[in-house]
């Protein structure tokens, strides 16, 4: 093997250890590691956390004190998002509202799929009601049952519309009956009308606890009970399933933005409806 062939393999096996020509005593440059992402997502979300404090520290001593009770309970998931959302000017479905005394206050009570549709529901109820939301992504039934009283806060409802199933689909079928009705009850106890919705579809996912038959299965026990309470259905199972190709991305339980508007619409409707009765 002659000088230059040498040196040429000399160079491509030292690239190739990631170290310099100078004795290996001094490592190249590595890329950026998982560590060091992480350190970068932290001290990001810490400059937009001081952001959002100094923001709340503008606002009126009401409106703090709604950015707190969202401080305890959005969660380490959704606290991020919403600070992010209100630092850069976002509206989004956990907005403070500031009630009209004339119209119907309205509270939504669900998952991640009723907080996709909440603006739309405000939108479409502009001037006829006011549209508020439990101040979290409301999980399971047994989350229900702890945080109920947080969510329903000091005010008096005229109409509350909820949901709990998705995160309920591995819960056992009586567990899930025996929460719903004491979340239920609870509801009705505030003196205002009810309306549950069915929870919407979901795809099944191989070898998961994520089936299809899973929501039919807790659409079926919610629908019996709700009957025997006599509280009014809105039946978001049924207006989504012939759209589920147009809205509902492939493997996923939750919608596009048009989906979103659609539930919107649809549950608008049930409220105005059920508001007048």
């Amino acid at each position: 093997m002659n000088f230059r062939l040498l040196l040429l393999c000399t160079c491509f096996l030292t690239s190739l250890c990631g170290y310099s020509n100078d004795g290996g005593k001094t490592p190249a440059a590595e890329p950026t590691n998982a560590e060091e992402a992480a350190a970068k997502k932290a001290q990001a979300e810490a400059e937009i956390a001081a952001k959002y404090e100094a923001w709340v520290a503008t606002l009126s001593p009401e409106r703090q004190a709604w950015e707190k009770v969202l401080q305890e309970n959005l969660g380490n998931f959704y606290l991020p998002i919403h600070q992010k959302e209100k630092v850069t000017g976002r509206s989004n479905a956990w907005d403070f509202v500031e009630d009209d005394p004339a119209l119907p206050r309205v509270l939504l009570i669900g998952d991640s799929v009723s907080r996709g549709y909440t603006q739309a529901v405000r939108k479409f109820l502009a001037g006829k009601a006011n549209v508020h939301r439990a101040p979290a992504n409301c999980g399971p039934t047994k989350a229900g049952v702890e945080k109920l009283d947080i969510w329903l806060g000091s005010g008096k409802w005229d109409l509350i519309h909820f949901n709990f199933g998705i995160h309920d689909r591995a819960t056992p079928v009586d567990d899930y009956r025996a929460r719903l009705g004491e979340i239920t009850d609870r509801l009705a106890a505030t003196g205002a009308k009810l309306v549950w919705a069915t929870t919407t579809p979901i795809p099944d996912v191989a070898k998961s606890k994520q089936t299809a038959a899973s929501i039919v299965e807790r659409n079926a026990v919610a629908a019996a009970l709700m009957k025997e309470r006599g509280v009014v259905i809105d039946d978001l199972f049924a207006a989504m399933t012939p759209h589920l190709t147009e809205y509902q991305p492939a493997g996923d339980v939750h919608f596009t933005a048009p989906g979103y508007d659609f539930l919107g619409e649809t549950v608008a409707k049930s409220i105005e409806v059920n508001l007048q009765k």
